[in-house]
């Protein structure tokens, strides 16, 4: 499976969001989008991460970003997630690896020693033209929004 990368445009998708609803690419045409993906709601990292986009949203917001979660959790555990901690921005319940796939972020991982097949934690960032301007492959958790702004 091939990531996309800087100068790549971004493949259409569609998928249903943490309260069921369509969310397209074609949504966002025209304006900034960040897409993170993240291996699991409610888990320290990912909750992390999630958090300091919340927190510096209004930063993100004022620079023209939209900004979409992405993992393959239910659209419950989404939901949960998203409540819990009162996120602004819409999370991808990508159950069937649509947009997964789309951006090649599903592979081979390590944990404590098992190889295992997983979502790599990554976000792109897409200009207005649906074209991938920035690939940050070493996320930081507890600092993102910082590198992307």
């Amino acid at each position: 499976m091939k990531t996309l990368k800087e100068g790549d445009k971004v493949p259409q998708f569609t998928s249903k969001d943490q309260d069921g609803n369509e969310i397209k690419l074609s949504d966002y045409q025209g304006k900034k989008l960040v897409v993170f993906f993240y291996p699991r709601a409610n888990t320290p990292g990912c909750t992390a991460e999630a958090c300091n986009l919340r927190d510096n949203y209004a930063a993100l917001q004022a620079e023209g970003y939209s900004l979409l979660g992405v993992s393959e959790d239910s659209e419950k555990k989404q939901a949960n997630f998203r409540n819990k901690y009162e996120f602004p921005f819409p999370l991808l319940a990508d159950e069937d690896h649509t947009v997964i796939n789309a951006f090649g972020v599903w592979g081979p991982k390590k944990f404590m020693g098992k190889e295992y097949d997983g979502i790599h934690r990554k976000t792109f960032i897409i200009n207005e033209k649906g074209i991938v301007s920035k690939v940050i492959d070493k996320v930081k958790t507890k600092d993102h929004a910082a590198q992307i702004l």
